[in-house]
């Protein structure tokens, strides 16, 4: 598995499935997910929510986050900002 130390590097997709391909067989360093996350909590205030859900569930989450090297809430904020802009695409198109 090669691991991707710039950003520069990832290419631009032309579909998820060709993402999917790519991310395979690629994974982000550890340094520069560190300083993604950094500079993400930097740049933004953030409060606490509490959400209840199935501990079988929530498990799944967890170890699809360590599969993909990441911590399981910043991939559930990931997944939380990806789906609100395709909200927002979506109605805009309406």
């Amino acid at each position: 598995m090669t691991a991707i130390t710039n950003w520069d590097a990832v290419p631009a997709f032309t579909s998820e499935e060709e993402e999917a391909d790519y991310w395979k067989e690629h994974r982000l360093d550890l340094r520069l997910m560190d300083a993604a996350v950094v500079a993400g909590a930097e740049s933004t205030d953030s409060i606490t929510v509490t959400l209840r859900m199935d501990p079988r569930m929530l498990s799944r989450i967890k170890r699809l986050a360590r599969s993909r090297y990441l911590n399981y809430q910043s991939m559930v904020k990931q997944w939380l900002s990806e789906r609100m802009e395709q909200e927002l695409r979506d109605k805009s198109l309406r």
